[in-house]
């Protein structure tokens, strides 16, 4: 049996240093690894980059000092987005797009003991791409700013005739912005991508291009592709041949869309009117003239009339409709015709020569030579005018419009209640020596309008203003026989008289007392356009027409006529 050998102090005590010097290394060891990672947590690990940004060994506040201001213009540059190539840019601050540069340092800096760590911020070689914060709320807003607008509807062609000229206008597909899908785009791909094409869809029209043009072509044009050939024969067996020309078929044609398609309507009606026009202009087919009455010294000459020819239309219409959707030599169609009768025949004119004087009436002119140019200028256009039985008298339609052109100058008229200068002026004269003429022969009076204020040239009640085209003087010859209109200037008077048979012994005029009496107020006008006035009262007053045959008043009519006060205007500019 052994036993181990007692250890001595020396030994003791040698292995009691020994384990000191090693937990002393240790100790310095450990504190020069918590240094270290006291010193690396602070700092950016070297060589590395953000972004392309070299922050290696900066602080935390540092680098992103650094970020901040190397990567600001990259930050800043514009998002541009193209549709349909116009292109839109938007500022990505506005849209709620920027770098985080706290969330890019994530995990660079801080302290460690993690031996990994540590190596890699000794070691340091790190790439990052930055890191982005996108508002998807702001950047929808953004992106519905930026293409406001850009979105269009489809539009529809349309096809219009402009006389026999087919006018079109194409069909184009429309665009929409796919916006929402545009937003996703930009917030996955930026800041990598800063231009994006915009997503769109194309609505398409109802009507496509194809179906214009196959309408056009097929449908419109044909049926004004030539004119129409009529052929009829006048009542004397003459034959007679007149075109309906492209231009006036195609009034008669309209162009309509209904669900999507379009469709021509041809008017029958409206073929026929342009086919007589047709006739009309073709010379082909004159008019009926009536009897033409002029004086001849003391008696009447008598023009004789003559029939007209005129196509018949009815039925026309179809056959033309029809045969404008044929072509070539089949373009044609035949009609008939028939005479037309004269208003006033020859014989019926002989039968009711004026034979006596009907009546007269004389009015006095003023001292204007101006005005007395312009009342001789239309009596001479009234004289000789004649009006057979049953036939109504219209003196604006006789004078037509009063116009510089037909030798009319500007002379006084009434306008609104005052004195004015128009074309004509003056001419209510020889209308209210007119009236008075038609009021004594007995004729049946259809329209006349007093003026506004009494002039005292004129007979109480018994007048008659006139202005193109609303005011009229007009009559209706029912004395049984014609009427010729002599009319006048002569000297400082203007003279109508009528010639005709007589209907009744006399024609009498009687006045009731003026009543309803307005005095005239006093007007002062700087105006350079004034007319200077003199006074005259308002008031209102009855006429009586009396019709005498054999002594005795077989009938009477009556009207009133109510005048305004005529204010004194003073002119003072």
């Amino acid at each position: 049996m052994t036993h181990d050998e007692p250890r001595t102090d020396g030994q003791e005590h040698g292995r009691g240093r020994l384990l000191a010097a090693v937990g002393f290394v240790i100790l310095v060891v450990v504190a020069l690894y918590v240094a270290a990672a006291y010193y690396f947590g602070d700092r950016v690990p070297g060589d590395t980059t953000v972004e392309g940004v070299a922050i290696g060994g900066m602080t935390q506040a540092e680098a992103r000092t650094a970020l901040s201001e190397g990567l600001a213009d990259e930050a800043a540059e514009s998002v541009v987005v193209t549709v349909d190539d116009e292109e839109r840019t938007i500022d990505p601050a506005d849209a709620g797009l920027s770098y985080d540069y706290e969330a890019s340092l994530d995990g660079l800096t801080g302290f460690s003991l993690n031996p990994v760590n540590l190596w890699a911020q000794a070691t340091g070689g790190i790439d990052r791409a930055v890191e982005v914060d996108v508002d998807e709320q702001a950047l929808a807003t953004a992106v519905d700013a930026a293409t406001e607008g850009m979105d269009s509807k489809p539009v529809e062609g349309t096809v219009k005739l402009d006389g026999a000229t087919v006018k079109t206008r194409a069909s184009k597909a429309g665009l929409t912005v796919d916006r929402d899908e545009l937003t996703n785009d930009i917030a996955e791909g930026w800041p990598d991508q800063h231009e994006f094409e915009a997503p769109t869809s194309r609505p398409e029209p109802e009507l496509t291009q194809t179906e214009i043009d196959t309408f056009v072509t097929k449908e419109l044009r044909p049926l004004i592709a030539g004119p129409v050939t009529v052929k009829t024969a006048d009542p004397d067996g003459g034959k007679i041949s007149f075109a309906v020309t492209p231009e006036q078929l195609a009034l008669a044609v309209s162009v309509t869309t209904e669900d999507g398609a379009l469709a021509t309507t041809v008017d029958e009606s409206i073929a026929a009117e342009v086919t007589a026009t047709a006739a009309k202009d073709s010379g082909e087919f004159p008019a009926a003239e009536d009897a033409v009455v002029s004086r001849s010294g003391s008696g009447f000459d008598v023009a004789p009339s003559s029939t007209g020819l005129t196509l018949v239309t009815e039925g026309v219409g179809s056959k033309v409709v029809e045969a404008m959707g044929t072509s070539g030599d089949e373009r044609v169609v035949t009609a008939s015709t028939t005479k037309t009768q004269p208003e006033l025949t020859t014989q019926e004119a002989k039968n009711s020569l004026p034979n006596e004087t009907l009546s007269t009436f004389t009015t006095y002119l003023p001292p204007n030579p101006v005005r007395t140019a312009n009342i001789r200028l239309a009596a001479r256009t009234l004289n000789g005018a004649y009006v057979a039985p049953g036939e109504t008298f219209s003196l604006n339609q006789r004078l037509g419009e009063r116009t510089a052109a037909k030798g009319y100058k500007q002379a006084g008229v009434i306008y609104n209640g005052r004195l004015a200068e128009d074309y004509g002026g003056g001419i209510s004269q020889l209308s209210t020596t007119l009236f008075n003429a038609v009021f004594f022969s007995g004729a049946k009076i259809e329209e006349f309008h007093p003026h506004s204020f009494y002039i005292s040239r004129y007979p109480e009640g018994r007048e008659a203003t006139i202005s193109w085209p609303n005011l009229d003087n007009r009559f209706t010859n029912d004395t049984g026989a014609g009427i010729l209109i002599d009319a006048a200037v002569n000297g400082n008077e203007v003279t109508v008289t009528f010639h005709g048979r007589k209907k009744y012994d006399d024609v009498t005029a009687a006045k009731s007392p003026r009543r309803n009496v307005v005095e005239p107020e006093r007007i002062t006008d700087d105006s350079k356009k004034c007319v200077p006035q003199s006074p005259n009262p308002g008031f209102t007053v009855d006429i009586t027409r009396n019709f005498i045959q054999g002594g005795s008043t077989v009938k009477s009519s009556s009207f009133t006529t109510v005048y305004d006060a005529a204010d004194h205007i003073v002119c003072t500019g």
